[in-house]
């Protein structure tokens, strides 16, 4: 079941296009553990993963961490293309300490 949605947008020669981030409720897989499935709509193809955890809190929360992740880490957000709301503002998305220094605008302050 779908829980969570946000559409960020790549705007570049071509004009804009929309890149839909879908988050599904925590389902209780074998021996207990718990996993968080999520896609991103990428230009080339949709990328669907699995985060997994103790319980569903930890799936979610690892959920969010690796979707900040990929899109800090993606060649669209090092092009500047890529944006939220208003470009260089962020994503709304946490990320593992390690990747912190990635972060752009709100972001930056509040994450």
């Amino acid at each position: 079941m779908l829980i969570a949605s946000r559409i960020l947008k790549l705007r570049n020669a071509e004009g804009e296009k929309e890149i839909s981030i879908r988050i599904f409720a925590p389902e209780q897989e074998k021996l207990g553990a718990w996993g968080c499935r999520y896609e991103i709509d990428w230009p080339e193809g949709c990328r669907t993963m699995t985060s997994r955890g103790f319980d569903a809190m930890q799936a979610l929360v690892l959920a969010l961490h690796a979707i900040g992740a990929e899109i800090y880490s993606s060649d669209y957000h090092k092009s500047g293309e890529l944006f939220w709301e208003t470009p260089g503002s962020g994503y709304g998305f946490p990320v593992v300490p390690t990747l912190r220094d990635l972060l752009q605008g709100d972001d930056a302050k509040y994450l």
